[in-house]
């Protein structure tokens, strides 16, 4: 589970009732998808011949353009994570953060599911001795993509959600 049981109204649209602005969500959707992309690598060069991951960051980046609905975006990131299921590993794991990543568009608080699950990909395709330090690198690549506007924001949720997040963002 990385949504938390009370939510943070940081990470809440304003017509939602939160106090996250609409370009605030964009960047949070921007940054998810770079988190998914960066290790997309990992499930296309084991399922060359299944789009799924790739389309559903298509579609982040689309809903932020205004190309796709909120609807549309939260699908393509449901297909995705269809194409995670039957897979074991890394290219599970970065199936699941292209599906997170798609989801941003419905709830932003996903964006820290793309990231978590882009580490455990990171973390389940390094080898034996190296998993941790895999993983920090991972995350601390993740940080430096942050931009400005959504920093602290994250990086707060971070420290707030790291127990339910596989505890992935010590870095």
């Amino acid at each position: 589970m990385i949504l938390p049981k009370v939510h943070d109204p940081r990470l809440v649209t304003i017509r939602r009732g939160g106090t996250l602005t609409d370009a605030d969500h964009h960047f949070l959707a921007l940054w998810a998808a770079a988190c998914a992309e960066h290790v997309l690598y990992l499930f296309e060069s084991a399922h060359p011949e299944d789009p799924r991951p790739r389309l559903a960051i298509e579609h982040a980046r689309a809903w932020v353009r205004g190309e796709v609905t909120m609807m549309a975006s939260r699908a393509a990131g449901g297909h995705a994570m269809g194409a995670a299921r039957d897979k074991r590993g890394a290219a599970r794991y970065a199936a699941y953060a292209a599906g997170q990543a798609a989801a941003v568009a419905h709830v932003a608080a996903h964006d820290l599911g793309a990231a978590a699950y882009a580490i455990k990909a990171v973390r389940a395709a390094a080898v034996p001795g190296d998993v941790e330090a895999a993983g920090r690198v991972e995350c601390r690549w993740q940080r430096a993509q942050l931009p400005e506007p959504i920093r602290q924001l994250v990086l707060e949720d971070q420290r707030m959600r790291n127990d339910i997040c596989w505890s992935v963002f010590t870095c």
